[in-house]
């Protein structure tokens, strides 16, 4: 049980994956990340601007106990002009102290000053790391922005391609389609020729034409006996009006057929 539920929850994290890469654009992370950046520089350079008033107040402090400390020294030279010893002592033992509280705000101004150079160069050294991060970025946003425009460029001819390619088959099958129809024209052609068919536009029914074909044969076969006669071609039989021209006097003769 626990290995099937181990592999179902591998399964739900691969399609999470899955489904967060091609959600994700790798433009908006890099930015992202950058700003991020941005933001921790900008959270250094605040802790260095800390350290530096630390310091700054550390020195200030310093500056006035050393003023408080050359006036005890004054006032116990004083005190022993007047001939007033105790007094002296006095003032002496405050100076001391004052010299002690110094002491330890030079400690303490050591490692200030310490913590706050090595701040300084973390914040310089995340300075120039930003600033390469940026350089790369803006390759990787400019080469990826290249790359999907290419991917959209070849979806688009690969479409092209494709509706070619149908346009291509639809036209091959128009050509097809006329090649039929021209067929199917020619052979009902030769079939109201031959009479297999009534064309039922002309005023010929297919009797007459039959009658019309006999006679044609009728006619051929009188032409052809006639030649077998010996009769010259000028006086074959026809059975259509032969029109004769003379030269002198234009007179048209029109000879029936015997």
């Amino acid at each position: 049980m626990a290995g099937i539920m181990k592999r179902v929850s591998t399964i739900f994290q691969a399609k999470a994956n899955d489904a967060l890469n091609k959600a994700e654009d790798p433009r908006q992370t890099l930015d992202l990340s950058y700003e991020q950046q941005l933001e921790n520089l900008t959270k250094v350079k605040r802790a260095v601007a800390d350290v530096a008033t630390a310091r700054k107040r550390i020195e200030i402090q310093a500056e006035q106990l050393k003023t408080q400390g050359d006036k005890l020294a004054a006032q116990a030279k004083a005190a022993i002009g007047q001939g007033n010893e105790p007094l002296a002592r006095e003032a002496l033992s405050r100076r001391e102290a004052i010299a002690s509280q110094l002491k330890d705000l030079e400690v303490q101004h050591s490692q200030v000053a310490e913590q706050q150079q090595k701040l300084v160069d973390t914040a310089t050294k995340l300075q120039t790391e930003i600033e390469a991060f940026r350089t790369k970025k803006e390759t990787i946003k400019a080469t990826y922005t290249a790359a999907e425009a290419s991917a959209h460029v070849d979806e688009a001819v690969s479409g092209i391609s494709s509706s070619m390619g149908d346009a291509g088959a639809a036209m091959q099958r128009a050509q097809d389609k006329v090649a039929n129809m021209q067929a199917r024209s020619g052979a009902l052609d030769e079939l109201l020729a031959s009479g297999a068919l009534t064309d039922l536009t002309s005023s010929r029914d297919d009797i007459q034409a039959q009658l019309d074909k006999a006679s044609s044969s009728s006619d051929i076969d009188a032409q052809i006996a006639a030649l077998k006669a010996g009769a010259p071609p000028s006086q074959l039989p026809s059975g259509t009006s032969d029109v004769a021209i003379t030269s002198s006097d234009a007179e048209v003769t029109t000879t029936e057929g015997n």
